[in-house]
């Protein structure tokens, strides 16, 4: 089973058009602007119409991008259910079957080939589930959709100079419900930019040839930022008692600093040359982790807070790690409860984005923010105690 990112914004929102674009109204007549609009970019017109021809909303595709309950469930249950032996074991055969494209992927891009492999097993399970929603369909309705019309509707137009290319097929090209093709789930710009012909055949595809995809799935988040040869995420233990206030994502301190306090390693040593943040998925009781500056960079392919710690901790099983210490993190809230959280931490005036019940960064922030003037520990997880005192 896959689990879509559910926010989808992949360094591409730089270079999508403006918040305010045009959207909702009758279909055929945004389907007719869309048209118009691709014309005056300079696409040939009798392309437009064939890359049109047909096209539908995809009720499906709204249900899907407002069904992702996945996300609100706590970081181990949900590493839990993704991470099985059968992926670490399938992916460790991957490992060998494509050893030397995972060379190549570290000696082009010194990107780590477990990083790969967690996105590839996390996207389509290394291939096998790629998605069967008409992609032209999936974009068009999800531009037509007033959520995200910045993110899409600039989707389109790569998708038509794909068509154009002989690289897409408006009618018979499918993918994930959010508009994502191939093996690592790409969208339109993000083939249009980092497709790499990885098998020498003359071609990207993304589907169908797994060097393809690993290829231009190391060169986007090479783009995105990804620093060649250094670490992203290595688990620790802490000590009973610091300054909590001090962890979350992109609190960054020298290595040294937080061994001072107390912040081991499980197993090898820390890098101490680089800054890392520490990060308390399910608070002060619960697993621990120091993040490297790549560990960043995974937000730009997802900004789902479970689904990047899930994904950055995975490739470090695939490379070796030891299963995390789970601890005993002390009891969290329901999705009903955490919603009223998110309601009641908006009413402070706390940046919580939208109250779903899902505690992404906005409402980590809030709730440790809250926690300090409460006089709680400050780890980010919300609790009863805190919903009562709030």
């Amino acid at each position: 089973m896959r689990y879509h990112r559910p926010v989808l914004a992949l360094a591409l929102s730089a270079l999508a058009a403006s918040a305010d674009a045009q959207c909702g109204g009758s279909f055929r007549g945004f389907v007719g602007d869309l048209k118009s609009e691709a014309v005056a970019k300079g696409h040939d017109a009798a392309n437009v119409d064939a890359f049109f021809k047909g096209v539908s909303q995809d009720a499906k595709v709204l249900k899907a991008d407002r069904s992702q309950g996945v996300f609100q469930k706590p970081f181990i249950e949900f590493s839990r259910r993704l991470i099985s032996q059968n992926r670490i074991d399938r992916g460790r055969s991957m490992a060998r079957k494509y050893d030397s494209v995972f060379d190549r992927v570290e000696k082009e891009f010194g990107i780590s080939r477990g990083v790969l492999l967690a996105f590839w097993a996390f996207e389509t399970d290394y291939g096998a589930f790629q998605g069967d929603f008409n992609t032209r369909n999936a974009l068009v309705t999800l531009a037509h959709d007033c959520r995200r019309p910045d993110l899409f509707r600039p989707q389109i137009f790569a998708a038509i100079e794909l068509f154009e290319q002989g690289d897409f097929d408006p009618s018979r090209t499918t993918g994930a419900w959010a508009g994502e093709i191939g093996m690592v789930q790409m969208l339109p710009r993000d083939i249009l930019e980092n497709g790499v012909d990885g098998d020498g055949d003359g071609q990207v595809q993304l589907k169908t040839s797994a060097p393809d995809a690993l290829m231009s799935g190391a060169k986007m988040l090479s783009e995105l930022g990804w620093r060649a040869d250094q670490p992203w995420l290595q688990e620790v233990s802490v000590p009973d008692a610091m300054d909590w206030s001090l962890s979350g994502p992109g609190k960054l301190r020298p290595v040294p600093e937080w061994e001072s306090m107390g912040v081991k390693s499980r197993q090898g040593s820390l890098p101490s040359s680089l800054p890392a943040s520490l990060i308390l998925p399910q608070g002060r009781n619960g697993p621990a982790f120091l993040a490297f500056p790549n560990f960043d960079v995974y937000f730009e392919w997802n900004q789902s807070f479970v689904y990047v710690l899930t994904a950055a901790y995975f490739a470090t099983r695939l490379e070796g790690a030891e299963i995390y210490d789970a601890g005993k993190p002390d009891a969290g809230l329901s999705g009903k409860q955490m919603k009223s959280l998110q309601t009641k931490l908006q009413n402070r005036g706390h940046d919580v984005g939208k109250i779903d019940g899902i505690l992404g960064a906005g409402t980590r922030a809030a709730v440790q923010a809250e926690q300090q003037r409460l006089g709680l520990p400050a780890d980010a997880w919300p609790t009863a105690e805190l919903l009562s005192r709030l």
